[in-house]
């Protein structure tokens, strides 16, 4: 007997071998979100969990090439784009998604990483205003990515200061069906999240900010709203699960290294575990 496949998410991103971030980061999040993960890699980096020491973009016709092969075998029921990398890059995965239309498309605009290394330069941030935010169902965007990818509507040295409603509204007049900006930034007690629509705001979301710094939060955040989306959630519902499911990583949380803690994206295996060694049943 053949088993239905689950949902497959297609996502689109820069590897990291840390597996804190990127590529990998995103197939553990959507496998334990209950989807399948097909993966199209725009770039390579060397890095550690303190930060990034080199990049190196993939050419746009190989990226061309990965994802419209798997695209011609499997049916996929969302996308997720992270890191892109280059103009030429962006320009590629727009034509592609634009041949399916009714794929909902999550963008996650990784400018830079936790540390700062720079991901995305001022070509690639127009680009992806001009080319992706129109085919948008929902943009990820941190508040620093928030004003970076809304400044150009006025006055391009505005971006540390744009009100951040501001800034989702203009990405929403640029295209994008939704944008969730997230306040890990922010000078918060708590980490507040704010869902914009094309009527304003949706719902603002209140968490605990937890200690310490961590590397691959944003990305988390995304692709399990992707494996969401792809499993058939509206917006409003997806967006509240996908921050509970982060938090829930965050809080369970581990520092293998020298840097930066790392999200365990299957805390719920491991609390089976501790039960079943306690002799519960689940």
């Amino acid at each position: 007997m053949t088993a239905t496949p689950p949902p497959i998410v297609m996502i689109f991103a820069a590897s990291d071998p840390t597996g804190g971030a990127g590529l990998q980061a995103d197939l553990m999040t959507v496998s334990s979100m209950g989807c399948y993960g097909v993966t199209v890699t725009t770039g390579l980096t060397v890095q550690d969990t303190a930060g990034v020491e080199d990049f190196m973009p993939v050419d746009s016709d190989f990226v061309d090439d990965q994802a419209r092969v798997v695209l011609e075998d499997m049916p996929i029921a969302a996308f997720k784009l992270g890191v892109l990398g280059s103009v030429e890059t962006v320009a590629v995965v727009a034509e592609i998604v634009s041949d399916y239309p009714e794929v909902p498309l999550v963008l996650d605009p990784v400018l830079a990483s936790g540390r700062g290394d720079a991901f995305a330069d001022d070509e690639v941030l127009s680009a992806m205003r001009e080319l992706l935010i129109p085919q948008a169902t929902i943009i990820t965007p941190n508040s620093i990515e928030a004003r970076r990818l809304a400044s150009n509507a006025d006055d391009p040295d505005d971006d540390s200061t744009l009100d951040l409603s501001l800034c989702a509204k203009r990405l929403i007049e640029w295209g994008s069906e939704f944008v969730l900006v997230t306040g890990t930034h922010e000078n918060s007690v708590e980490v507040i999240n704010y869902l914009y629509g094309e009527e304003g705001l949706i719902r603002s979301d209140a968490w605990q900010r937890l200690s310490g710094s961590f590397h691959g939060s944003g990305c988390t955040l995304a692709s399990a709203l992707a494996a969401l989306l792809a499993n058939g959630l509206d917006i409003p519902e997806a967006v509240r699960e996908a921050q509970e499911y982060t938090w829930q990583t965050l809080s369970a949380g581990f520092r293998p290294g020298m840097g930066q803690h790392l999200p365990d994206r299957f805390f719920w295996a491991r609390e089976l575990q501790a039960a079943e060694s306690n002799g519960a049943r689940p």
